[in-house]
């Protein structure tokens, strides 16, 4: 049974830095495409970035446009797990945010149906 955990969500101020990390358990080989999304009541849930191994030590990596260049998406190979830092933060990256697993590689990176594992959320909220 493949389980995720986040951790690391929390409130701070704009401009500031949190980093989310996501714990991955379970029969966890072929899970290559690893993101992480985030939602709030008033939108869909949106992909913000995404790893997936290219070689040994290399992976590829993608984000939404309105992260580029504050988020960085980095994967512990050692611990099983990925993490997102996020600096320059804004109050519209408040949301809850998701990470996700999957074996499904193809496609677009932000659909949501690539991924067969969730976690259950952490909060992130970012007051001006």
């Amino acid at each position: 049974q493949v389980q995720l955990l986040e951790s690391g969500g929390g409130s701070v101020q704009a401009g500031g830095s949190l980093t989310l990390s996501c714990s991955i358990s379970g029969d966890t080989a072929s899970l290559n495409d690893l993101a992480w999304f985030r939602q709030t009541p008033e939108k869909e849930r949106e992909g913000v970035a995404y790893i997936y191994p290219r070689e040994e030590f290399s992976y590829w990596v993608a984000y939404a446009d309105s992260v580029k260049g504050r988020f960085t998406i980095s994967k512990d190979k050692a611990k099983n797990a990925f993490h997102l830092q996020m600096n320059s933060l804004k109050p519209e990256d408040s949301a809850m945010y998701y990470c996700a697993a999957g074996d499904r590689h193809g496609g677009s990176w932000a659909d949501l149906s690539l991924y067969n594992y969730w976690g259950q959320g952490t909060q992130v909220t970012v007051s001006s």
